[in-house]
């Protein structure tokens, strides 16, 4: 069976405006009472006066709490393969099914704009990359290639098969994420599930787990703000090494 798209629902500004200027929009609602703003006709002329409909109110429409009054039906972004995840400088986050699809959109938005290179979600048992994943990404899932995979395990075997190293993050791990000498190499960092972390089958496949110090007696971090600090790493070690002495 053909893997099915996603990204078809878009609301939002900032998530709305990313999906029309990739030529996604087919149709969007807009609310009466924000026509004549800048950014609002700006983007009626972007997606074409022929696809706009006014509405009075969009949120009985809308799957978002805060559509920002503006919900658009897209054509759909197709998963990529795992394998086309494997290019020059790998740097893949692999979410073990995280389950909110705000937390998604977040990892997407910091792991591209950290240079990672692709992101790996399980179509079960996870979050679906919906409005909610698309608003909080903030155009980031237009741009980072998704692979989507039946099976987190597997899909770490093989990308252990194809080159990558596999970091998991973990917060009881004894070694830490901060100047991992693994970060200059092809990559592929796992993220764990909101409250539960990696699964064990997942943990096993890492060939490191690495922790993020914190301060004593201090709260488990939030699994976006983990990729977050993960992705901004790799690219710290990375220019670092790229700096001539």
């Amino acid at each position: 069976m053909a893997p099915s798209g996603f990204g078809n629902r878009v609301e939002g500004l900032h998530a709305v405006e990313a999906a029309a200027a990739a030529g996604r929009v087919l149709r969007l609602s807009v609310e009466s009472k924000r026509r004549g703003r800048a950014e609002i006709e700006a983007l009626i002329s972007l997606v074409g006066e022929h696809r706009v409909s006014m509405v009075e109110d969009v949120r009985p429409h809308a799957e978002t709490e805060a559509p920002q009054g503006l919900v658009a039906e897209c054509k759909a972004i197709m998963p990529v393969p795992l394998d086309d995840l494997i290019v020059e400088g790998a740097a893949v986050i692999v979410l073990d099914h995280v389950e909110d699809p705000h937390n998604v959109g977040a990892i997407a938005r910091s792991a591209a704009a950290s240079g990672m290179t692709g992101m790996v979600v399980s179509a079960r048992r996870a979050a679906p990359l919906s409005a909610a994943a698309f608003k909080a990404a903030a155009g980031a899932l237009e741009r980072l290639p998704v692979s989507v995979v039946g099976s987190i395990p597997d899909a770490l075997s093989r990308l252990k098969d194809l080159g990558l190293w596999l970091v998991g993050l973990e917060a009881a791990a004894a070694s830490e994420l901060f100047g991992l000498d693994l970060l200059t190499e092809p990559l592929a960092v796992v993220i764990g599930a909101e409250g539960a972390g990696l699964s064990r089958l997942t943990a096993a496949r890492c060939d490191v787990l690495v922790s993020i110090p914190m301060a004593d007696e201090s709260e488990s971090l939030n699994a976006s703000v983990s990729a977050a600090l993960a992705g901004f790493e790799i690219m710290r070690v990375r220019r670092e090494g790229a700096t001539p002495g």
